[in-house]
């Protein structure tokens, strides 16, 4: 069994404080009433003066309100969303504070005016802030129409992060105007921080590599990329993983982080799609053929509907004079590139075949020596 004690002093120590709080509050309403007996009429000035600022300051929430509404992309909705988040508390001790000094209050009425408006002003700012930082991040988003699936969580995410830091400052702020000493405080949550963040730094990790993905955009859902030895489509990009279907069917998962670690390469955003062929023709094709080749195989291209690029004389193969052709087709359709690649290619072999020009294929050739070591002409002889 266990009984709770307290001691003489820590009894004495909370009736003083109960009794000094009592002692000021009457000591607040003697001064005010004192006050409003002796200055009734600027008393009722500075009331109807309050009353008038309150009511131009829910006109302006009214309209911010509105503004909101219109304009659900620009900055004016952001703007608007921040002065429709405008509180009647703050607006009621903005015009208090205001007024105070045409009505002449007492410094205990004014000290408390004082401090309400700057609780009032704190965390108000601290609102307003959310509001323009959240609209900020979600115009980012909306101006390239972007639709993900992990879009909604990631929001989530953010506005819990900066409403949390936003009055956990405004909090800080208040209680260092009341001249609490926050040094600790202030040093406690770093603290803690640095040991949540050590302890969680592979999650917190792929959660921001995700918002990165998110909002700077280097890939979205159904996006053809490409990354160390893997070609597929992305199929769900998540806040801590990202799922891509692979060319040969399975489904590869691949953390956040790890992921934008990688050089990665979007074909979905591919201007064109470059196509190369080297062809070789045979030795007995004579120069004058070979010199019309370039300009031949680009009438090719060209009416394959294809980008002609270039095409040259590359070198001198074993059993082959080689030319190397180069051509783009548009756009970043894969299956529309492999098409046009394969009529290229035909109407190459029709071309060459209506020139008389052979392709060259690996050949060997071997020729007898006479004993002085003179080469056998293989040819027969002539009659």
């Amino acid at each position: 069994m266990s009984t709770n004690t307290t001691s003489p002093a820590a009894t004495v120590e909370k009736s003083f404080n109960a009794d000094q709080a009592q002692a000021q509050a009457r000591l607040l309403l003697q001064d005010s009433a004192r006050w409003i007996s002796d200055n009734w009429l600027q008393v009722l000035v500075a009331l109807g003066a309050g009353a008038l600022i309150v009511i131009v300051l829910l006109l302006v929430r009214r309209w911010g309100m509105k503004l909101a509404g219109e304009d659900r992309t620009g900055w004016g909705s952001v703007a608007g969303r921040a002065i429709g988040r405008t509180g009647l508390f703050f607006m009621v001790m903005l015009a208090a504070k205001l007024v105070d000094g045409y009505a002449s209050a007492p410094p205990m009425v004014t000290a408390t005016i004082e401090f309400l408006f700057t609780v009032a002003a704190v965390f108000q700012a601290a609102i307003w802030a959310r509001e323009v930082i959240l609209g900020a991040v979600e115009r980012r988003t909306a101006s390239d129409h972007y639709h993900g699936e992990a879009l909604a969580s990631a929001m989530g995410l953010i506005r819990l992060l900066v409403t949390f830091a936003l009055f956990a400052i405004a909090l800080i702020v208040v209680l260092d105007n009341l001249g609490v000493n926050v040094t600790g405080l202030v040093a406690g949550l770093g603290v803690g921080g640095i040991a949540i963040g050590l302890a969680a730094q592979g999650i917190f990790a792929d959660l921001f590599a995700a918002l990165s993905i998110i909002f700077d955009k280097p890939f979205r859902r159904g996006d053809n990329v490409h990354y160390d030895q893997t070609d597929g489509s992305i199929a769900e990009i998540g806040l801590k993983s990202t799922r891509i279907r692979s060319v040969t069917g399975e489904e590869r998962i691949i953390s956040n982080k790890n992921l934008l670690d990688k050089e990665i390469t979007n074909n979905t955003r591919r201007a064109h799609r470059r196509a190369s062929f080297v062809i070789g023709v045979t030795y007995q094709t004579d120069a004058e053929t070979c010199a019309r080749i370039p300009a031949m195989l680009r009438e090719v291209v060209e009416a394959e509907e294809r980008v002609f690029v270039r095409c040259g004389l590359i070198g001198f193969g074993a059993s082959s004079i080689d030319f190397e052709l180069l051509f783009d087709s548009a756009g970043a359709d894969y299956a529309a590139f492999y098409d046009g690649r394969t009529a290229v290619g035909i109407a190459i072999l029709r071309r060459f075949a209506a020139e008389g020009i052979e392709i060259a294929y690996p050949t060997q050739v071997n020729l007898n020596a006479r004993a002085d070591g003179t080469i056998v002409d293989p040819s027969p002889a002539h009659p």
